[in-house]
């Protein structure tokens, strides 16, 4: 967990906004007792959470695939090529949405701003140590210069709305 006091704060504010401008399907399937509050739902979100994130095309259609999502600071954060149609259509139209879903007991659902971030950069260099903590133990020590050295792009997604629901498995 890389989240301060002052990011758990900001989460529970943006799940609070989104849950008070929801509709109403919404709202009788995340009931309140189903919600995540901010501090369980960082704590569920550890380490790579696999992401389906939908994107823009030129002409308006909605295209999803699948990344990986790294929960940082109180952002989803996910990586691609370079020249990738993702990244293809995040630079033309950013807005995009995505959802955790590894089972029908937990979704995170998050609607926003794709924003590139440059990994190479100092202010980002606790996502970029997260980065290697995750993929280095996995993949090997080459895995630094093999694939995070070669120039993948890393974007944020800044949240307009966040929703999280939690039901136990019967």
């Amino acid at each position: 967990m890389h989240e301060s006091p002052d990011d758990i704060a900001a989460l529970q504010d943006l799940l609070d906004r989104s849950y008070a401008n929801a509709g109403p399907h919404l709202l009788r399937i995340h009931t309140p007792d189903r919600r995540l509050r901010a501090e369980p739902l960082v704590e569920l979100l550890t380490g790579m959470r696999l992401l389906v994130l939908a994107t823009v095309t030129a002409d308006c259609r909605p295209i999803a695939g699948p990344v990986d999502g790294i929960f940082y600071r109180g952002a989803f954060h996910f990586g691609s090529s370079a020249d990738s149609m993702r990244f293809v259509h995040i630079r033309a139209r950013p807005h995009v949405s995505a959802t955790h879903l590894p089972g029908e007991e937990l979704a995170v659902t998050v609607h926003g701003r794709a924003t590139p971030i440059d990994i190479t950069d100092h202010a980002y260099s606790g996502f970029r140590q997260t980065l290697l903590d995750i993929y280095v133990p996995r993949y090997g020590d080459d895995w630094a210069t093999d694939f995070l050295d070669s120039g993948p792009l890393y974007a944020r997604i800044d949240a307009d709305r966040m929703f999280g629901f939690s039901m136990p498995a019967h």
